[in-house]
């Protein structure tokens, strides 16, 4: 982790005396290992890192998804803002393969972020063995059966860390979200708002941060099929509402971004790879957080979706005339106070995505139809 350091190992007290010496040491006066770092890649626009291990470099490909225009686009302005998304759709439609894709269009870790999201993992028994330095952000995929303590972390007498911090400057993707237990779903409540997990025993207590961006999945229905066109669904409307009815009304309003994703086409089938790769997406997703880095330059803010609401009245607020379509929204009671915030926060990584100094009308608008999951159609 320090550029130009030279690291010897020794075997024993003698030799690491005669080392610090500057002395020959028998037959074994030259170390067995030597390694200088000379070649630090940047981390993100923070300090230096070394280069990570080679299978980091290729995480699943964007182009392996299937058409999802509509999903590709949410997907960019998450990563972009660090905001929190919702995929609905059938099974097969490709929410898993978007979700896992999420972590290759992220920037990758600086130092800070680096040593916090390693120290965690090691924490937890869980840093590789052929990984010292965790350079990417972690992608956290809980199963539906996980319990709050495999969440949000805990244990009897050691304390460990949890998946929401396991997701630390990265992922935590819950796949089919309505199936884990609602003490589950709304333990994530807490750890949304202020980033961090306090975890309190008779014994001791423990802090772990969380700040993560949460992705879930769900189908329309317990079947799947409930907004097919092709495919009879079977559930009735009484059940298809109780199921989606498990994510609470406060879990989803602390959700940025809401998107249908339908199955992909015949022709998006037969057309698979030839879509934007990752690559390419990484790099707007890294001029976005560019622009916002210098917009937020000393403050305590590092990308838009810490940005509080009283700062995005003030010196942050979009142009005027810009807020007409949440105004009348929020007058027919479609959006809270909180739901507003967040409109405001995905505006603005609308405008640094288009290269726009504030947010206007048309940032607003097309931030309000992801979060009201109307998002359809507008990709382009």
């Amino acid at each position: 982790m320090v550029p130009d350091a030279s690291v010897s190992d020794v075997r024993s007290l003698p030799e690491l005396v005669a080392l610090l010496s500057g002395e020959p040491f028998g037959e074994d006066a030259t170390p067995d290992f030597e390694q200088v770092v000379d070649e630090p890649v940047s981390g993100g626009g923070g300090p230096a890192l070394s280069h990570p291990p080679a299978a980091l470099d290729y995480p699943p490909d964007l182009a392996d998804v299937c058409g999802q225009a509509d999903a590709r686009k949410a997907l960019e302005v998450t990563a972009a803002g660090g905001h929190h998304l919702f995929l609905q759709g059938p099974p097969g439609a490709g929410k898993t393969m978007l979700a896992e894709r999420l972590p290759g269009i992220l920037p990758a870790l600086d130092l800070e972020a680096a040593l916090e999201v390693t120290s965690i993992h090691s924490v937890a028994g869980l840093l590789p063995p052929d990984r010292p330095l965790l350079t990417r952000p972690p992608f956290a995929n809980p199963h539906h059966t996980a319990t709050v303590v495999a969440i949000v972390g805990g244990g009897s007498s050691l304390l460990r860390p949890g998946a929401v911090s396991l997701a630390h400057h990265g992922v935590l993707f819950l796949d089919e979200a309505p199936e884990f237990r609602a003490g589950v779903l709304d333990s994530l409540r807490q750890p949304m708002e202020s980033g961090e997990v306090v975890i309190a025993r008779a014994q001791a207590v423990a802090r772990f941060p969380a700040r993560f961006q949460l992705v879930m999945a769900a189908n329309p229905c317990p079947c799947g099929q409930g907004d097919s066109a092709e495919l009879l669904c079977a559930c009735p409307s009484v059940v298809r509402r109780r199921y989606l009815a498990r994510l609470s009304g406060p879990l989803l309003d602390r959700v940025d971004l809401r998107v249908t994703v339908d199955r992909p086409s015949r022709a998006d089938l037969l057309a698979i790879g030839t879509g934007e790769q990752t690559a390419s997406v990484a790099d707007r997703v890294l001029a976005a957080r560019e622009r916002a880095a210098q917009r937020l330059a000393g403050t305590p803010w590092r990308i838009n979706a810490q940005l509080p609401a009283r700062e995005l009245r003030g010196r942050f607020a979009p142009k005027p005339g810009a807020l007409a379509t949440v105004e009348a929204a929020m007058s027919r009671g479609e959006l809270s106070a909180r739901g507003l915030a967040r409109v405001l926060r995905v505006a603005w990584t609308l405008a640094d995505l288009s290269g726009v100094d504030r947010p206007g009308s048309e940032q607003v608008s097309v931030a309000f139809a992801l979060r009201a999951g109307r998002f359809a159609g507008l990709a382009a």
